[in-house]
């Protein structure tokens, strides 16, 4: 079975968005195994915040239980406990007698949740640029390459998660993995901005840049420039946010 974007009217009800691009996505809705329902539950709801994430399943799309039930191969226990657990991530909005929807993306939430990053990513490159090993260093290298790779043959996804990889790296070579996992939890509602920025014309090249700049700090060993390099690249999405609501504004609340 094909990703969300070949099934989206199917989903909506006839009413998805097209896809922005024409890349091939990974194949989503696998049927999951007759584990135990909290598994499956999690299967469902680990698929369906990366279509969301991935804005595959755009903010407004209607879910359908019956059409999901089909599409993983369960009952609608674990779909129901999955749709729970995304609306708690404030992900999926669930309007009794109307039905349940794909959340929008809550504008008040973005300045928030890039101070949180601000916060603990400046946190760890200021630390890391004192501590940097030349291990640390190639390893911040090597996913800077991987970024080069995707963008010079306009593979979004890939891009995207090699800019995921840099940020948990940067962590990890900090010695404190834990950072990553809470900047995670805090960023839901940026990524989805995030991938509406990325087919901007210039704007992974600009992405690149900016990870270089931070490296070439850390490099040197200069937490001044290495915090501040970081603060200007997660606050770049701030000017955006106001593109991409009168772009979009039905993505947002």
């Amino acid at each position: 079975m094909g990703g969300w974007d070949g099934t989206m009217n199917e989903l909506a009800g006839g009413r998805g968005h097209a896809a922005d691009n024409r890349r091939e996505r990974r194949p989503l809705g696998r049927a999951v195994a007759p584990a135990g329902r909290s598994t499956a539950a999690s299967l469902v709801q680990d698929d369906l915040r990366r279509a969301i994430l991935a804005m595959e399943l755009r903010p407004g799309v209607p879910l359908s239980e019956k059409e999901l039930t089909a599409r993983f191969g369960v009952s609608r226990t674990p779909v129901r406990e999955a749709l729970i657990r995304l609306k708690e991530e404030g992900l999926v909005e669930i309007f009794p007698q109307a039905g349940t929807f794909v959340a929008r993306i809550p504008t008040g939430a973005i300045p928030e949740a890039v101070f949180i990053r601000q916060a603990l990513e400046c946190a760890t490159v200021e630390l890391l640029a004192r501590i940097a090993t030349p291990e640390a260093i190639a390893r911040l290298d090597a996913t800077v390459a991987r970024l080069h790779e995707a963008f010079d043959i306009g593979d979004q996804e890939n891009f995207h998660l090699a800019d995921e990889a840099f940020h948990e790296t940067l962590a990890d070579a900090a010695g404190y993995p834990g950072i990553w996992k809470i900047a995670q939890a805090a960023k839901s509602q940026i990524d989805r901005c995030r991938r509406m920025t990325l087919p901007v014309p210039g704007r992974m090249a600009m992405v690149i840049r900016e990870h270089l700049s931070i490296v070439d700090a850390i490099r040197k060993g200069r937490a001044t420039e290495a915090v501040a390099a970081m603060r200007t690249h997660l606050g770049t999405l701030l000017p955006d946010l106001v593109h991409l609501q009168a772009k979009h504004p039905d993505y947002f609340v």
